[in-house]
């Protein structure tokens, strides 16, 4: 008896850890959604209201407000190829972040509130109609898979 009691413990530690590697593996570590390549001058993102200094390699998360100074200018590549450049002066909110790569699909919203951002869309855009939007004070651009520059005054 003490011999199987023994196998069953090892049983259930077996199912135990078996489980914590399927969960472990189904949740994300980061919510990372892209990444800063390059900056100049005065930029920094705006998490949490928390200010991150910009560096390439800074990792970008759904929320996130990228900021300029007057000088400032920052490049930033999406995990599904989405390529963003954003201009001087410039304050732009990534308001939603969704992406299945496996199935290329998913939705991004992009709030542009001042300054200019210039788009060269990836496969959210080309997944389906409006997959991607830009918001400005005043209009919402729907996407559909093309290269644009937004100008907000």
């Amino acid at each position: 008896m003490v011999q199987g009691s023994g196998e069953n413990k090892l049983r259930s530690l077996a199912k135990i850890a078996a489980l914590a590697t399927v969960l472990a593996s189904a949740t994300p570590a980061l919510a990372e959604i892209g990444r800063v390549k390059s900056n100049v001058g005065v930029a920094s993102v705006n998490r949490g209201g928390r200010l991150l200094a910009v560096a390439p390699g800074v990792q970008l998360e759904p929320g996130d407000v990228l900021v300029t100074g007057r000088d400032g200018r920052m490049g930033v590549t999406f995990v599904d190829g989405t390529r963003f450049a954003v201009g001087p002066n410039s304050r732009v909110t990534l308001t939603a972040f969704q992406y299945d790569r496996t199935r290329q699909t998913g939705s991004f919203v992009t709030s542009v509130d001042r300054g200019s951002l210039g788009v060269v869309s990836g496969q959210i855009a080309k997944s389906q109609r409006d997959a991607m939007r830009v918001r400005t004070p005043t209009s919402m651009l729907g996407v559909r898979g093309t290269r644009f520059v937004v100008d907000v005054p």
